[in-house]
């Protein structure tokens, strides 16, 4: 599973939109949706702003673990 597809999972798993992540996030909603579909990553600030908002690992959005 992609960065991406993990995203979009955990949202749909929290029941949000994507401008709830991006104000939670403190990003623009056009950007978290480039997250979703792999055009971009974000910055290291952002990705653990994400990783706060879902509860979720650093190493399960990168990849190295299955589970968070």
């Amino acid at each position: 599973m992609t960065f991406g597809e993990k995203l979009r999972k955990l949202r749909h798993d929290k029941e949000l939109t994507i401008c709830e992540v991006a104000n939670l996030v403190g990003i623009n909603p056009r950007a978290y949706n480039y997250y979703e579909q792999n055009k971009r990553e974000p910055s290291l600030e952002t990705f653990k702003c994400i990783c706060l908002v879902f509860d979720v690992s650093a190493d399960y959005l990168l990849g190295i673990v299955d589970f968070y």
